[in-house]
Formats: C-alpha cells, sequence, structure tokens
C-alpha cells in the first residue's frame, strides 16, 4: 500500500489507489509565460500547464507549401459549431466523427525564455484523439487534430493539450 505523504486539505479527492490535489502549484515558473488560462487552478501543475481548445475547424480548402515560399496559401478553415446538450449548459459540445481537424487553444505563449514541448493530454489520447507533440518557442499554432472512426465529443475549454519545460 502506498503511504499518503502530502496534507490533505479540502481541494484533496479520493480515488481508487489515489490521491489527487486540486490545490495550483505555484512552482510552476512556465504560468508566467502563458495568458488567457481558462481556470489556473486546474491548468497549471507540477509538471506542466494544461492548455483548453477555443476553436475547432475543419479544412475546406488546402493550403499550399513550395520551397521558396512565393507560394504559399492558407488552407481555407471551416469553423466546426458546438451544440448544447443541455438547456442549461454553458459551453457547447463538439461532436467530431473520426477524422482529421485544426484546433484553436484558447491560450497564448508570451515572454517565453526558452522552447517548450506541446503535447497531448493522456485524456485526449484515452478517447480516441490526439495531436502532435512539437517544440514551441514563441506561439502556439493551429494543430491537426486526429479523431478514430468512433468519433469523439468534445466540450469547449475541454483540456486537451499540455505544455512542459524541455
Amino acid at each position: 500500500m502506498t503511504e499518503c505523504r502530502r496534507p490533505l486539505t479540502d481541494s484533496t479527492i479520493f480515488t481508487l489507489g489515489a490521491v489527487i490535489s486540486l490545490e495550483m502549484s505555484t512552482d510552476q515558473p512556465l504560468a508566467e509565460s502563458i495568458d488567457n488560462l481558462v481556470y489556473e487552478p486546474v491548468q497549471v501543475t507540477d509538471h506542466g500547464v494544461d492548455l483548453t481548445v477555443s476553436a475547432v475547424y475543419e479544412v475546406a480548402a488546402s493550403g499550399r507549401l513550395d520551397f521558396g515560399g512565393d507560394e504559399l496559401t492558407d488552407a481555407d478553415l471551416e469553423p466546426v459549431p458546438t451544440e448544447l446538450e443541455s438547456p442549461h449548459d454553458e459551453f457547447g459540445w463538439w461532436h467530431l466523427e473520426g477524422g482529421q481537424y485544426v484546433i484553436q487553444h484558447n491560450e497564448f505563449l508570451t515572454d517565453l525564455t526558452e522552447p517548450v514541448h506541446l503535447q497531448p493530454r493522456n485524456e485526449l489520447l484515452a478517447r480516441g484523439g490526439s495531436h502532435p507533440s512539437m517544440q514551441v518557442r514563441d506561439h502556439l499554432p493551429l494543430i491537426p487534430l486526429s479523431v478514430t472512426d468512433g468519433g469523439l465529443k468534445l466540450k469547449e475549454n475541454a483540456r486537451v493539450s499540455t505544455v512542459v519545460p524541455i
């Protein structure tokens, strides 16, 4: 049996075999370089900072990429609408079928002194969604989201990514 060595507080949750604290970590200096956090006490952890999804797009027309950059053209992106599942819901859900999408985060990187690593959260991976892991230096790009054939329901502001120091 594992012993809990953390002090228990009102913001401690007990689960089978684990103790989870909901308190924000003040030891995450990376949080100082991220603006527009939706709810800092949940997003900032000892391991990194979780990022939330603000928009999901489908690619409506292809972009272009050439060697020299003279023929660069952005892809045309169509926003995927959200649906409220209950009249009392404050945030809607994206009902995504299997396929490829593009997502945008709510958060912005500011004044990074070093590059960071962006990765999908385990919770996204376990539910049939994925996006590439990458190093980011000065801004969060739009990133491709892959959804398995079974589809995925994704709620507005869901935590889909984590940035960690390299």
